[in-house]
């Protein structure tokens, strides 16, 4: 097998590795055997370890940081060979106080061989690691009595008074009886005299009087020696016969250079005395190299807490460099392949499957547009099936339509449908029709099995982008700005980079889906109407409709629109009250469709008392239509969540002027004052251009015979013609 794309492969291998580290460590704090008090199973097995012995020996390390290059690499394999009897940390045993770094260090430090203690140091306490400290190995400060010597250990981060540390160190040395004192403090109480990176005076024991009262308690009582960490050094300074060793070569921030450089230090202590070695732990020979690998163990020491995160760093930089790679290295046309020649599947019928989350008898613009399509394929000989909802009252005569049953029903009139998608009959029947393509006119639901089966089958997916989201925030049971912000745009955007092409009915539309992302084919297509049919009407049943509904010698304004939230339809009402208080010309104001705000809209209308001016007609059949768009003078719009706004073609096509409120779908089809109006969502602008051309009759017959011509260029034949032209052009880019 060959791979089409080994960088796209690396990615995602980099990918999958990033995710199993990441679970490693979620493993790590959660699931791993959990440990505690580990400083008192220490110091019963030092204690059991080194009874009745006068004679042992010691290590002392600091800023260990979890280090597996030096410390557990170099390090331990050295104790474990050697005669010391325990291990002593100083301080910064851990690389900041996370949950992963103690247990990688208690890891690390189960494969001494002999007992261990830790100095609750700066690094022990950062990342709220203090609580951890305490868990996970004792209190912050502590002593233990080692036969004849006595071990204490000091709290220099501030967490603990330093006032009471003073005080309880030094009644515990005034009744001490041990030969040998050591004393741990994470913090060097004497200045080195060493400057090195990053060194400041915070990184001294502090307070001053801290340091003051400590000194002068080791005086008076004879300690042996003190030891601390938290600079890469090594020191040794003495004063009034107790030693000031600062050791901080155990792992993180060494610089390998004199100053700085990988060690620790041995501590014998016999009856004679004690003696301080230190333990230079040699990196590389070579000067040269050893610079280098100083400078390597430097940053590696900086993003390193165990091996587990420097694996997961250079696995995110991969990740980086592939990215980088693919925007720097590899070519990109952004414009289309004019080389495709799709004649071959022009010159043949197409099976096409359509994927609607609604569809008749369910009236809609989505639905009605699907249907043309479909008649406008079929009647150019290409088979077509329809996957879409069942709905109450639907034909039992359309072979064509695949129903799928439905798992909920929402809307007053349960018109909105949840199919389910699960069902296998469904898949297994898309699969036998063996589509040349699939075309998905919503961005979920049945528009995502469409997409799972275009992408199963192999096929071209081609997705119709009807609807403007953002606008039916109302319908989604999430909080309205996060939806229509947001999660819309994210949809679409997600759902449209997945399909091989996009049809928009305008090059709004178009613009708007690469502002929001969308980088696949764009089509500009407008939705096709049936022009013909508005020409066939006649006067004979105009005027018989007029005599139905009651109308005389009124103008009559038309709009066709779902009775719902987002189509606007208050603004019209109020509109209207405005026009209706401007003209002495009587006017009736039909409007068709269904909702479920019809109730609360007849509400309005009468508490204005227009329901002399203004008719709700509810739904009409769509034989009956092209009759009333005939029986208008006018079409008034004002939704502004169109993408094309196809009644507003249909009424051209009948020979009506338009006055429409600005938006993304109205743009493109009305030319101002050439075949109608388009106002800012203004009711004053709005209303002045209806009573405009209510009252200019030269004016609208104009902009009406306008409105005829520019309709022709739509009908539902060049429509599918288009649409088949798409088809063959995606099909001949997939195969290629």
């Amino acid at each position: 097998m060959t791979v089409r794309n080994p960088l796209k492969l690396l990615f995602y291998l980099n990918l999958l590795i990033v995710i199993a580290l990441v679970g490693y460590k979620l493993y790590l704090n959660v699931i791993e055997t959990d440990f505690r008090a580990v400083h008192d199973q220490q110091i019963t097995q030092l204690q059991q370890k080194l009874a009745d012995r006068d004679s042992f020996s010691f290590a002392v390390v600091g800023n260990i940081n979890n280090s597996v290059g030096i410390f557990e690499q170099e390090i331990i394999p050295q104790l474990n060979s050697s005669d010391v009897d325990f291990l002593v940390s100083a301080g910064n045993a851990v690389s900041g106080g996370g949950e992963a770094n103690y247990r990688a260090i208690h890891g690390a430090l189960n494969r001494l061989n002999v007992p261990y203690l830790l100095t609750f140091g700066q690094q022990e306490q950062e990342n709220f690691g203090s609580f951890r400290f305490y868990e996970h190995f004792g209190p912050y400060f502590f002593n233990t009595r080692i036969n004849n010597s006595h071990l204490i250990f000091l709290d220099s981060t501030g967490k603990t008074s330093w006032q009471w540390q003073l005080h309880w160190l030094g009644d515990l040395l005034a009744r001490d009886t041990a030969d040998h004192r050591f004393i741990f403090t994470g913090h060097p109480v004497m200045d080195t005299g060493e400057e090195l990176f990053f060194t400041d005076e915070e990184d001294y024991l502090q307070p001053k009087a801290f340091r003051q009262g400590l000194m002068s308690l080791t005086g008076q009582h004879e300690v042996d020696a003190v030891f601390s960490a938290n600079l890469s050094l090594f020191s040794r300074q003495e004063q009034q016969g107790t030693q000031f060793i600062t050791t901080g070569g155990a792992g993180g921030l060494v610089l390998n250079t004199e100053k700085s450089f990988y060690h620790y230090v041995k501590v014998s202590v016999s009856p004679d005395g004690t003696n301080t070695e230190l333990v230079r732990i040699k990196t590389n020979p070579n000067p040269i190299l050893e610079r280098l690998e100083g400078l390597w163990f430097f940053i590696y020491s900086l993003f390193y807490v165990g091996y587990i995160n420097f694996i997961l760093l250079i696995c995110v930089l991969a990740l980086i460099g592939i990215k980088l790679y693919a925007l720097v290295f590899v070519g990109r046309d952004y414009y289309p392949n004019y080389d495709l020649d799709p004649t071959p599947w022009l010159e043949k019928p197409l099976r096409v499957a359509m994927f609607t989350n609604n569809y008749l008898p369910f009236i809609g613009g989505v639905p009605i547009s699907i249907d043309r399509l479909r008649r406008g394929l079929e009647k150019l000989g290409n088979p077509v099936m329809v996957i879409a909802p069942t709905y109450q009252g639907q034909s039992d005569e359309e072979p064509e339509v695949v129903r799928v049953p439905s798992l909920l029903a929402m809307g007053k009139k349960r018109e909105f449908r949840l199919a389910n998608i699960f069902l296998r009959r469904v898949r297994q029947r898309v699969k036998a029709y063996r589509p040349d393509v699939i075309h998905l006119h919503h961005p979920f639901w049945l528009g995502s099995l469409g997409l799972f089966m275009a992408r199963r089958l192999k096929v071209p997916a081609v997705y119709t982008y009807h609807t403007r989201l953002e606008h039916y925030a109302h319908f989604v049971p999430l909080p309205g700005m996060l939806f229509r912000n947001l999660i819309s745009h994210a949809l679409i955007k997600r759902f449209g980079n997945k399909c091989d092409g996009i049809i928009v009915p305008t090059y709004s539309g178009e613009e708007y889906l690469r502002m929001i992302g969308v980088k696949s084919a764009i089509f500009v297509q407008p939705t096709g109407i049936e022009y013909q049919r508005f020409q066939e009407v006649s006067k004979e049943a105009v005027e018989s409709l007029r005599e139905s509904l009651g109308i005389g010698e009124e103008a009559v304004f038309i709009s066709v629109s779902r009775l719902s939230n987002e189509k606007n339809i208050d603004f019209m009402i109020e509109a209207i009250d405005a026009v209706r208080k401007r003209t002495h010309r009587p006017f009736r104001f039909l409007i068709i469709g269904e909702g479920h705000q019809r109730d609360r809209l007849q509400g309005v209308i009468d508490a204005r008392e227009l329901g002399q001016h203004i008719t709700l007609v509810g739904s009409v059949p769509p034989d009956d239509m092209v009759t009333y768009y005939r029986l208008g003078d006018l079409f008034l719009f004002a939704s502004k969540s169109e993408t094309q706004g196809m009644v507003i073609l249909e009424a051209m096509a009948a020979g009506l002027p338009v006055v429409a409120v600005r938006s993304s779908g109205i743009d493109d089809v009305i030319r101002q004052g050439y075949n109608g109006f388009k106002t800012p969502a203004r009711q004053e602008l709005w209303s002045n251009k209806v009573v405009e051309l209510l009252e200019n009759d030269a004016l609208r017959m104009e902009l009406s015979a306008h409105a005829l011509d520019f309709a022709k260029d739509y009908s539902i034949e060049q429509f599918a013609r288009d649409v088949k032209t798409i088809y063959a052009t995606l099909i001949a880019s997939n195969k290629k």
